[in-house]
């Protein structure tokens, strides 16, 4: 069951002055966002490479955290009430700034993520669930392998550094406007553009995305109350026929699943990089779509219809150039091989 859908122009009556690292894409932009709409002040750090569509009242810094604290001289000798870090993905880059801001904000929000538990196939994955082995600290590439243990290195350092001022979010795959990653948006994205179209398993696997805004609110929440702790943010779990049918509802498309069994789709190598978001309930990471959500719920974190996450995203991507995963010609010939079986 879903709550309510939030406005994001609730306030509490309290000003914050809020720093987040990162900020000008899409989970830091709704963030960002968000604390706007709830009448706090903004400022961001970033690099100053990307796209910048944030409101002029929002106040930019600019710095990098590969250099250590020698890119962090635009912090000195300012205070905030807390900090938001969306762009920590290093241990240098965490420790640069956790320690330079250790006296000059109250709380540190940090953005971890799903991955970083070891036991990706339990159902459901909870907080207290044990995690991959921290990575190095002085490791510095993120890949698929070392992304999980590189942020559970990163949560340790804020831990370290903040005790109960810290809190530590772990939202798994995240969905909705501007996200540049199209994992999920391929998905509502294929559908709105109709015909029999390659659905992996028999429909009975699960999605369990978070909507972005979602993420968003819960981040303000956590900062207005002040709020410690782990957290998993975790969205509606959907069965893959019902995330599909909602798909469909959600573009009007008449679109037709054609269920491709894994088997099959082994066998025509077609994995994850073609299929982003499927993870077979029963595979060695299907627990990443069972992640327990009652922690944040209780604290506070409300979630959004999925055929509005739905319908959204695709009022968003209809008009903006999206990554293909599966080429129509490939899907042609997956579902080939299944009409010869």
């Amino acid at each position: 069951m879903t709550e309510p859908e939030m406005t994001g122009t609730e306030t509490t009556g309290t000003e914050l002055h809020v720093l987040v690292l990162g900020g000008t894409q899409f989970v830091g932009r709704h963030i960002v966002e968000a604390l706007l709409a709830a009448g706090h002040r903004v400022s961001v750090l970033t690099r100053g490479r990307t796209l910048d569509e944030l409101p002029e009242t929002v106040e930019r810094l600019k710095g990098d955290r590969d250099e250590g604290q020698a890119g962090l001289t635009a912090l000195s000798g300012r205070t905030w009430d807390a900090c938001v870090d969306v762009s920590g993905y290093t241990p240098r880059q965490v420790r640069a700034s956790a320690e330079r801001l250790r006296d000059s904000v109250q709380r540190y929000v940090f953005i971890s993520t799903g991955s970083v538990y070891a036991e990706q196939h339990r159902h459901p994955i909870r907080e207290d669930d044990p995690l991959l082995p921290a990575a190095a600290e002085d490791l510095t590439e993120v890949t698929g392998e070392t992304y999980g243990p590189l942020k559970v290195t990163c949560e340790r350092i804020v831990e370290e550094v903040y005790g109960e001022r810290a809190t530590i979010l772990r939202p798994q795959i995240v969905a909705g406007p501007y996200d540049p990653t199209g994992r999920y948006t391929s998905w509502i994205d294929r559908v709105a553009a109709g015909g029999a179209f390659l659905a992996p398993g028999d429909g009975t696997d699960f999605v369990q995305v978070i909507d972005a805004r979602d993420l968003a609110h819960f981040t303000v929440t956590v900062l207005e109350e002040d709020v410690p702790g782990i957290f998993n943010l975790a969205g509606p779990r959907l069965s893959w026929r019902e995330f599909l049918d909602t798909a469909r509802e959600a573009t009007g498309a008449d679109a037709r699943p054609v269920w491709v069994d894994a088997a099959t789709l082994e066998a025509q190598d077609v994995g994850w990089r073609e299929l982003p978001v499927w993870l077979p309930a029963d595979s060695e990471q299907g627990g990443l779509m069972d992640m327990d959500n009652g922690r944040a719920r209780a604290a506070g974190l409300t979630l959004r219809d999925p055929l509005t996450t739905a319908r959204e995203t695709r009022g968003w991507s209809a008009g903006t150039p999206q990554k293909t995963f599966l080429t129509r010609e490939r899907e042609a010939e997956v579902l080939a091989a299944q009409e010869e079986q």
